[in-house]
């Protein structure tokens, strides 16, 4: 009986933990079938379990969907992306829960590369993490600051708190809740939110509140400005 002698891989595997470019990442994603998500931040590697709770990221992924959806819906130029891949630099190439981003074609400041990925930095990008611990606050941060996400909001399920930041001279600052309790998005004027409503799960008033901001002045400026 003979033995053929066995195959060399050309491409290695895709590793937690390697220190890759970009563009090695990808070479070693696109080569490594059986991982489902993997990010590369701020160089180094993270595979995703393929396996995610519900009440911890499930039902609040969709929660939050839900209310992006809707705005996007009344908002002509604005695109909601769901778990995108985002080239967002040569160190960094995150697939966040949630985009929200203005339309290239209107003015936004991300494009679509020939193969159908999001490149630069969106508008804003929405996290749900499952404590301060995560990446999520931390060198995934830093990434979105350093490349101009002018608005990053992080649901820490597990300890239930919302922070959304907002960019300001190249600083994250926390946007802090009016006194009737809404937070109001700097970037896209009518997107609304009682943050405590939706750490509870209580999306009528969520979407409620959306609805003011969708019907107010500044949302029917915005849409006006947005330029095809």
């Amino acid at each position: 009986m003979v033995k053929t002698p066995p195959q060399h891989r050309t491409i290695p595997l895709l590793e937690n933990g390697d220190k890759l470019t970009r563009y090695e990442f990808e070479r070693r994603y696109n080569a490594t079938p059986n991982v489902k998500k993997a990010e590369l931040i701020e160089g180094i590697v993270y595979i995703m379990p393929a396996a995610l709770r519900f009440r911890s990221h499930g039902q609040p992924h969709g929660w939050i969907t839900g209310w992006l959806f809707t705005y996007e819906a009344a908002t002509p130029g604005v695109a909601l992306g769901v778990e995108p891949t985002v080239r967002l630099d040569l160190d960094n190439e995150p697939q966040p829960d949630a985009v929200l981003l203005i339309a290239p074609e209107a003015g936004g400041q991300t494009r679509l590369s020939e193969d159908d990925y999001i490149e630069g930095a969106p508008e804003l990008i929405i996290e749900i993490a499952a404590s301060s611990v995560a990446i999520d606050l931390h060198a995934k941060k830093q990434a979105y600051r350093r490349n101009g996400v002018k608005e990053y909001i992080v649901w820490q399920v597990l300890e239930q708190k919302l922070s959304w930041f907002y960019l300001e001279q190249g600083e994250y600052l926390e946007l802090i809740p009016d006194n009737e309790g809404i937070i109001r998005s700097q970037a896209f004027p009518g997107l609304w939110l009682v943050a405590t409503e939706l750490l509870t799960g209580n999306m009528q008033v969520v979407l409620n509140v959306l609805q003011t901001g969708l019907q107010s002045a500044e949302h029917a400026a915005f849409v006006e400005q947005l330029v095809f």
